[in-house]
C-alpha cells in the first residue's frame, strides 16, 4: 500500500463494531489498525503513528475522554480524534470538543456520516500540516541566492533529485549553505508539505544521542525523537561524521527497516521520512579510519552532491550582501545599512574562507555594531581584519546599545561566537579553547543563540 495512504486507528471494546468500521474504512482505501482498550490504543498509536483516531468513550480500563486528555497533554500536534459513544450526551460531546476532539459520533453509527466526517477530518489535518509548512517557509528562506551558472546548475540538479527518494549526501566546505540546499531539495520534493527537521549531529552529546534521535518512553509517556518529528517530511543530519558508533548502528537499522524502538520502548515505531545528510570532510576517510560505518556510509550516500564554495561564484557576492541586509532588517528589526560600491567590489575579491556563513555573519556584525546608513570600505576592512572588538571601539553609539540588556548581550555573544567560530574553521573543540568555555556549556550556548554548526 502507498506510504501516503492515510492511517486510521479504531479504538472500541465492542469487537463487532471494530470489525465493521475496519472493513468499511479498508474498502475506502484507508490503512486501518484496531485496539480494544486504552492500553492497546496507547501501543498502537505509538507504533502505527495514525493520521486519524476513532475513539470510543466507554471502555473497560480507561475511558476515551481520559485517554484523549492524556494524549493532548503529551502531544500538541495530536492527529484528529473523532469520539464515538453508544450513550451519547450533550455533556460528553461538549467535553470531548473542549479537549480538542475533531467531532463526535453517536452509535449506532451512520456509515455515510462516518465516512464524511473521516474525510473532512483528514482534509483539515492535511491543511493544518500544509499551513505549518508554509509558516515554516515564511521564516526560513529556501531559495539559494545567486544567478551565477554555478548556483543555477546546483539548483537544477536538486530539482531533478527532488523527484526521487534517493538519500543525498551534501559535501562542501564549512559555511557553504548545505542546510539551505537541503531545504531547497525538500521544498521541491513530494515531502514538501511535511516538516523539515535539521540537526547538527556534532552538537549532540553522545550520551544523549539515542534519545535525541529515537525518542523515549518513560512512565507511559512518549517523548518523540528526531525521526518521529520528521515523519512524512525530511530529516537533515548536519556534519554526519560526528555521530557516535552506537547511534550509527541504530540509525542503520532504522533506515533499513523504516522502523525503530524508542529508548525504553518495546513496540516498533514506523516512519516515512527522507534522510539527507551533510559533511565538510570526506566520510570515506572516516570509514577508512574506522570512525564511521561503511554500511551506513553507502546507505546515506546514494547520491553525492558537492556544494560549491563562495570563491567559485564570487559574482553572487553583491546579491548575497543585499539579501542579508534585507533579511536582518526584516527578521531582527535592525536598522537598514547599504554597502558602498567600493566595499562590494572589495568583497567580491575577498577569499571567504567561511563562505556564505562568513558573509552573513559579517553583514550581521556590521548592522549590529556599526553606525550610519552607508557601509564604507574602511569599515569592512576593519571588521574583517580585527573583528568585533575594534568595531565596538570605533563606533560611538553602536546600534545594539539601544536594546534591552539581555537582547544586547545576546546580539553581542552571537556575533562574538560566530566570529571566533569562523576563525577556528568550524571546530567546536577549538572554539571552546579560543573563548575559554567548557564544551558542554558551549554546546548549550550555541543552541540557545541558534548558531548552526
Amino acid at each position: 500500500m502507498n506510504a501516503n495512504t492515510p492511517r486510521i486507528l479504531v479504538v472500541d471494546d465492542e469487537p463487532d463494531i471494530r470489525r465493521l468500521v475496519c472493513e468499511i474504512l479498508e474498502d475506502e482505501g484507508y490503512q486501518v489498525a484496531m485496539a480494544e482498550n486504552a492500553s492497546e490504543a496507547r501501543a498502537q498509536r505509538s507504533s502505527s503513528l495514525p493520521d486519524l483516531i476513532l475513539l470510543d468513550i466507554w471502555m473497560p480500563d480507561t475511558d476515551g475522554i481520559t485517554l484523549l486528555k492524556e494524549w493532548v497533554a503529551e502531544d500538541a500536534g495530536l492527529c484528529p480524534v473523532i469520539m464515538m459513544s453508544g450513550h451519547g450526551s450533550v455533556e460528553a460531546a461538549v467535553e470531548a470538543t473542549r479537549l480538542g476532539a475533531y467531532d463526535f459520533l453517536e452509535k449506532p453509527l451512520s456509515l455515510a456520516k462516518l465516512l464524511l466526517i473521516v474525510e473532512r477530518a483528514l482534509e483539515a489535518s492535511h491543511l493544518q500540516i500544509e499551513n505549518a509548512g508554509l509558516k515554516q517557509q515564511l521564516t526560513v528562506d529556501i531559495e539559494p541566492v545567486g544567478k551565477s551558472a554555478t548556483v543555477a546548475r546546483t539548483k537544477d540538479q536538486l530539482k531533478r533529485l527532488a523527484q526521487h527518494d534517493a538519500r543525498v549526501l551534501f559535501v562542501g566546505e564549512a559555511g557553504v549553505g548545505k542546510e539551505l540546499y537541503a531545504r531547497y531539495l525538500h521544498h521541491n520534493s513530494a515531502h514538501r508539505n511535511g516538516p523539515f527537521v535539521d540537526v547538527s549531529v556534532g552538537s549532540i552529546a553522545p550520551e544523549n544521542s539515542a534519545v535525541e534521535f529515537f525518542g523515549k518512553e518513560d512512565g507511559g509517556k512518549i517523548y518523540p525523537g528526531l525521526l518521529e518529528r520528521a515523519h512524512k517530511g525530511t530529516l537533515f543530519l548536519g556534519e554526519i561524521g560526528g555521530m557516535d558508533q552506537e547511534t550509527q548502528l541504530r540509525l542503520l537499522s532504522a533506515l533499513e527497516s523504516s522502523s525503530f524502538l524508542r529508548v525504553g520502548g518495546s513496540e516498533a515505531v514506523r516512519v516515512d521520512v527522507r534522510v539527507v545528510s551533510a559533511t565538510r570532510t570526506g566520510l570515506d576517510e572516516l570509514v577508512r579510519a574506522g570512525r564511521f560505518r561503511q554500511d551506513l556510509y553507502y546507505l546515506l550516500n546514494e547520491v553525492t552532491l558537492t556544494i560549491p564554495s563562495l570563491r567559485e561564484h564570487s559574482e553572487d557576492v553583491p546579491a548575497l550582501l543585499s539579501f542579508y541586509v534585507d533579511y536582518f532588517v526584516t527578521h531582527e528589526k535592525l536598522s537598514f545599512r547599504k554597502f558602498s560600491m567600493a566595499a562590494q567590489n572589495f568583497l567580491r575579491n575577498y577569499s571567504w574562507r567561511g563562505n556564505v556563513r562568513e558573509l552573513k555573519n559579517l553583514v550581521q556584525r556590521l548592522m549590529i555594531l556599526g553606525v550610519g546608513e552607508d557601509i564604507e570600505l574602511d569599515e569592512v576592512k576593519s571588521a574583517l581584519g580585527t573583528g568585533v572588538a575594534d568595531i565596538v571601539l570605533s563606533s560611538s553609539v553602536p546600534e545594539f546599545y539601544n536594546l534591552p540588556l539581555k537582547e544586547a548581550r545576546d546580539h553581542f555573544e552571537k556575533a562574538y561566537l560566530e566570529y571566533h567560530f569562523e576563525k577556528t574553521g568550524g571546530s567546536v573543540a577549538k572554539l571552546a579553547s579560543a573563548v575559554g568555555m567548557e564544551r558542554t556549556h558551549l554546546y548549550r550556548k550555541l543552541h540557545s543563540l541558534n548558531i548552526k554548526l
